[in-house]
């Protein structure tokens, strides 16, 4: 199905039947990447007595409780109030859905005891206004992404100037397929988080980070027309569906 999105005065031509989906689902087992020390997800029938919300087990439906964290378990979109000391929603920050973006990949580069994502790097894929979402594949990038366990990984990470020069390029959405833009033990100094979203100072209350997706490698780097849906949780963070199309 061909469609026509207009988006500030400009038509961007895509097909609606080849979405491209960089989510991760939520999965109650073993199987679902997990972050921040947490165990795995749980999805599970309710019991109420002799009664179990299970159709195998007798009930006329399914009928299961789920409890995860949205940003442990899998594909989630963050607004500021990830960090601040006021309460700010994603489902009350994040009001459109329709983005132009870009999909670069880059390799992480080794840095003391780390692997950083730099302000030189990024240069070498993205300009100033190239796009209103940035989505980031880090290299290599192997399908046991989908299934991670990435507590105690130290897992690469924005360097400040990197996410500085997102910010001063325009980026109003930032996607990568990490669990954090920042360092996983940095001492709660959130430098990536804060440069990105110029907080405190100047905060950019209507940006995004949308942190765990995967990318297959079948997608190509390039331009898209970014449909970002999240669950409607009056929360910091909210489960999200990126979808990308392909510009016609």
């Amino acid at each position: 199905m061909l469609a026509n999105i207009i988006h500030k005065d400009k038509i961007y031509h895509i097909d609606l039947s080849k979405a491209l989906d960089i989510s991760l689902g939520l999965r109650g087992d073993s199987k679902n990447p997990v972050a921040w020390y947490l165990g795995t997800p749980l999805i599970e029938p309710v019991k109420d007595g002799d009664f179990i919300g299970k159709v195998s087990e007798g009930a006329a439906v399914n009928f299961n409780n789920v409890k995860f964290n949205p940003h442990a378990h899998g594909t989630h979109t963050e607004c500021v109030g990830h960090i601040s000391v006021e309460f700010h929603s994603i489902n009350q920050t994040l009001k459109n859905f329709f983005f132009t973006a870009k999909l670069i990949s880059v390799e992480p580069e080794s840095w003391l005891d780390d692997y950083v994502i730099t302000k030189e790097i990024l240069t070498k894929h993205f300009q100033k206004d190239g796009a209103e979402a940035l989505v980031i594949r880090t290299l290599p990038n192997y399908i046991e992404k989908r299934s991670r366990k990435y507590s105690n990984t130290n897992w690469p990470y924005l360097t400040e100037d990197a996410a500085t020069y997102l910010r001063n390029c325009g980026v109003q959405h930032l996607l990568i397929d990490l669990p954090s833009v920042d360092k996983e033990k940095d001492g709660g100094k959130l430098l990536a988080h804060k440069a990105f979203w110029n907080y405190p100072k100047n905060t950019r209350f209507h940006a995004t980070i949308t942190e765990l997706v995967y990318v297959p490698n079948s997608i190509a780097d390039g331009n898209y027309v970014l449909n970002l849906q999240i669950a409607s949780f009056e929360n910091d963070a909210a489960p999200s569906k990126p979808v990308l199309y392909k510009i016609q």
